[in-house]
């Protein structure tokens, strides 16, 4: 059994699980300024509140994963990425302290609710913006970066950057839909419609700009066996995005999320399409960058266990939290 492809695809998931469990909550921090002051934030918050936290476990176990696992690749990409990396963890802390802090100290709660919209924006663009760096490629001399200090910031990172807000956004707002009721849910189905066709034309800038900004790229989306996903794909954007629009004029409140996830896991394939085998896109494979066979079989016996404890807590939360938030939830005590 060949560890580095196990690997490959444990790192791949925990990055696929960090996008769709954290995503909507960041959408939810993107969209807050748009919310009523009082009980609309209230609600929005509340409806995540008691699953946010445990979002970011993904993350830790995606970098960690790269760091264990393909070491040659995390000396690499850390120091072309240090600045939007380091960009993107500084919002994370900053929306983690606003979030608690808005309930326990009522007095500066809107210094804390724009501390929690920055810190949820900074961290989703710098993330679509490590994204398209990485995408565009690595500048890579010997076994070390070989780039300057700005390489990572070009009109292709920030427009990828700009389509991950738009998209957390939609995320977020599809989240509302399914878990609030009333004035909140209009506003977040209001919301919707204007964020889906902007993430639909981001989803098509994106994928019409990758395929030329990479040699190899063109081969792996119009050369078999890659044109097995290149021929369904515009039909399966398209499709979905048409189901989603038409969800958010039902009633079926759980509908547009779910939509939404797939127009992501649909994206998330198609970057697959593009850089497998590579962890350096264009530059440096899996198992060039691979730790040795024996660390990653001791790591292995690690994720085995590790991974479905924190799926099973993810699973079990969700479940306990399940259906409508109201008024009263789960920072009520604090008031």
């Amino acid at each position: 059994m060949d560890l580095t492809i196990v690997w490959a695809f444990i790192i791949a998931f925990a990055v696929a699980a960090y996008v769709v469990m954290d995503g909507f909550d960041l959408g939810i921090g993107i969209l807050f300024p748009f919310f009523k002051v009082g009980k609309e934030r209230d609600q929005a918050m509340n409806a995540i509140a008691p699953v946010w936290d445990g979002n970011e476990t993904w993350l830790v176990l995606g970098g960690g994963g790269l760091m264990a696992a393909f070491p040659l690749a995390y000396a690499i990409v850390l120091p072309a990425l240090y600045a939007p990396l380091i960009a993107m963890l500084l919002g994370l802390v900053f929306r983690g302290v606003a979030f608690e802090f808005r309930w326990r100290d009522p007095g500066h709660r809107r210094w804390w609710d724009t501390g929690f919209f920055l810190g949820s924006l900074v961290a989703t663009f710098m993330q679509g913006v490590t994204l398209g760096a990485l995408l565009q490629g690595i500048t890579v001399s010997g076994r070390a970066y070989g780039g300057g200090w700005w390489d990572w910031l070009t009109p292709f990172s920030l427009l990828v950057g700009a389509g991950l807000v738009a998209g957390y956004a939609l995320l977020g707002a599809c989240w509302l839909i399914w878990k609030t009721e009333g004035e909140i849910q209009a506003d977040a189905r209001r919301y919707a419609r204007i964020l889906l066709p902007v993430m639909f034309v981001s989803i098509g800038a994106v994928s019409f700009a990758t395929p030329f900004i990479e040699p190899k790229y063109f081969q792996r989306w119009f050369e078999f066996p890659g044109l097995i996903a290149t021929i369904p794909m515009p039909v399966l954007v398209l499709g979905f995005t048409f189901l989603l629009w038409r969800g958010l004029k039902r009633d079926v409140d759980w509908h547009p999320f779910l939509y939404a996830l797939i127009l992501f896991l649909l994206s998330m394939i198609g970057l697959a399409v593009s850089i497998w085998p590579d962890v350096i896109p264009g530059r440096v494979s899996i198992w060039q960058a691979a730790a040795p066979y024996e660390s990653q079989l001791f790591m292995l016996v690690g994720a085995s266990v590790l991974v479905p404890l924190i799926l099973a807590y993810t699973a079990w939360s969700y479940w306990v939290f399940r259906g409508k938030v109201g008024e009263e939830g789960y920072h009520a005590h604090d008031h």
